[in-house]
């Protein structure tokens, strides 16, 4: 009986013990800005020419489902980029590229990325380039993308290991902007 009694007790013991991945608290976290777009500032990597600097940035958190996140990224008038954000059954997350022309239809460089290592920090996430990465664009396979998240920022970044290459690229939490019209390539 002593055994049964210590067997019940344990058992939930333990289960209080497991803490809830940091991949996802990090996906809890961003889900809550679903329908929501913000206004951002490139913080490191802008240049005069580069077809960011001196363009409205705006991000929009525009699709939430329980394995997928879309996240268009407008550059000005430019509609064309997507970051899509899938989490594994393994609480993994991968992030994606999704490039899009006018017309709705595949960029020639899309879908480049990285999965997460790790299941991380509820506050960051780091994607190193994959396979498909490196076979679509050979100069990117030493690319590391990671985004940061806390209650007012979303922090969206870019380094190329071995190089100069840095981009980052910060967006206001806290001031919600009107939502944009759809991306390039949205059925809705």
């Amino acid at each position: 009986m002593k055994k049964l009694l210590f067997i019940l007790l344990a058992v939930p013991l333990q289960m209080m013990g497991q803490e809830v991945p940091g991949s996802v608290q990090f996906w809890n976290s961003l889900t809550t800005h679903c329908g929501k777009a913000y206004e951002g500032v490139i913080v490191a990597g802008g240049k005069e020419g580069d077809g960011f600097t001196g363009e409205k940035l705006i991000m929009h958190v525009r699709a939430c489902g329980e394995n997928e996140i879309r996240i268009p990224f407008f550059v000005g008038e430019d509609k064309s980029r997507t970051w899509v954000l899938t989490k594994g059954d393994d609480n993994l997350i991968l992030l994606k590229h999704d490039h899009r022309r006018k017309d709705g239809s595949d960029d020639e460089v899309t879908q480049y990325g990285g999965l997460s290592t790790n299941t991380g920090l509820a506050g960051i996430q780091f994607f190193p380039a994959d396979q498909f990465t490196s076979n679509l664009l050979a100069h990117a396979s030493n690319n590391v993308w990671w985004i940061t998240l806390d209650d007012t920022s979303f922090t969206y970044n870019l380094r190329r290991i071995g190089s100069d290459r840095f981009f980052s690229v910060k967006f206001d939490l806290s001031k919600e902007v009107d939502t944009p019209s759809a991306p390039w390539g949205s059925e809705d």
